[in-house]
């Protein structure tokens, strides 16, 4: 902001407008104030973004495989990942008994 503009000030309604901008907000059909049940039930939109928390937490580690491992995996479409791991864990479950 340049040294000789002045900031913009904001011109609050007195009383009287803004009891006129509450009976013209209340009798928009589709602008009713919500009900205080309905303000109970939102919740902040952070709240709703991103991918839900998992109950099994993975850990990102990098790691290097053969190319015809990854190959093999990828040529099975979506979700290769998650069945390397599926593999990796029914093998570890296999040979960690009585360890």
């Amino acid at each position: 902001m340049s040294k000789t503009s002045k900031p913009q000030t904001i011109k609050l309604p007195d009383v009287a407008e803004d009891k006129l901008v509450r009976a013209a907000a209340k009798s928009d059909p589709d602008a009713l104030p919500l009900s205080a049940k309905q303000l109970k039930t939102m919740v902040p939109m952070r709240v709703l973004r991103g991918r839900p928390k998992s109950a099994n937490k993975k850990l990102l580690v990098s790691i290097r495989y053969s190319p015809e491992v990854v190959r093999f995996f990828k040529s099975t479409g979506e979700g290769w990942q998650s069945r390397m791991d599926s593999v990796l864990r029914r093998y570890v479950a296999r040979h960690s008994q009585g360890v």
